[in-house]
């Protein structure tokens, strides 16, 4: 007969495996959590409860593919953000906290009223149905080059009940003719020259097409200020995500292209440089 497995050993013997695979403990918490709908206080309460076949080895397979290298949210499927649930696959980047303070800038920054805004670069739509769902009488348009991305952010769209217009193609093209209030965006922004420092999962498993830009990163900055000027209303807004080192190349690159535009760059919840806001 086999030995019953309890939620107590299961968690402390996935994180004891992760920790000798050097792959972040703190995934068996998440694997269990996710998979069965609890909050932490949930878990304690089931520690001493058998674990059910089933569960144990779903449990289990999702184990050896963290294992193996693969993000746990890749493997179950789903990634949270702004406090709600989004589909993700290998088309798509797994939403970061991070992001989540760009999406609380624009909300803070730009009035409650009905505006028009543009989310480039949308992936799984986590930006774009964030800030929709937290402003339903704003206009939001969301584009990708990527029709696999597009297709994921549709279906959270539809899922989380959010009327979100969205448009397959390169940055701003499928765009052409409008204006907008506010454009938002997290572009591709890593050097290739970063690789060897990258995280091994994130280059084995997040799609290479919105990580690396050319120019040491900085490819799309000087493509949004070249164009802004046709796709931004009178004293619209531009907000993006930035690599932590980028500060000063982006404020001076949006600067030299638009010199009668304010631009600010701001620091994350770990006081690193993350966002930069340009106001036309």
């Amino acid at each position: 007969m086999a030995k019953q497995v309890t939620y107590f050993s299961l968690l402390h013997t996935a994180q004891e495996q992760l920790t000798v695979a050097r792959q972040d403990p703190s995934a068996a918490e998440y694997l269990l959590l996710e998979g069965r709908n609890w909050r932490y206080t949930q878990l304690v309460q089931h520690y001493r409860d058998v674990v059910p076949a089933s569960v144990l080895d779903q449990f289990r397979h999702q184990l050896d593919r963290v294992l193996a290298g693969e993000p746990a949210q890749y493997v179950l499927g789903h990634a949270p953000f702004y406090g709600r649930e989004f589909q993700v696959t290998a088309a798509t980047l797994i939403p970061r906290q991070e992001t989540e303070e760009l999406v609380e800038w624009v909300l803070t920054d730009c009035p409650q009223e009905p505006l028009k805004l543009a989310d480039i670069g949308t992936g799984s739509g986590a930006i774009a149905l964030s800030l929709k769902l937290e402003r339903p009488d704003w206009q939001v348009t969301a584009t990708d080059i990527s029709a696999a991305a597009v297709a994921v952010a549709r279906q959270n769209a539809e899922a989380l009940n959010a009327a979100v217009r969205f448009e397959v193609g390169d940055l701003l093209a499928p765009l052409a003719g409008q204006r907008f209030d506010t454009i938002v965006s997290n572009p591709p922004y890593i050097d290739q020259a970063e690789r060897p420092v990258m995280d091994e999962s994130v280059k084995r498993f997040e799609p290479d097409q919105a990580l690396y830009a050319a120019d040491h990163g900085l490819a799309f900055y000087q493509r949004f200020a070249a164009a802004l000027p046709a796709f931004l209303t009178p004293k619209g807004c531009f907000f993006a995500e930035i690599g932590y080192h980028q500060g000063p190349a982006v404020r001076e690159l949006f600067t030299a292209a638009l010199p009668a535009a304010r631009v600010t760059v701001r620091q994350d919840i770990n006081g690193q440089d993350r966002m930069v806001k340009v106001q036309l």
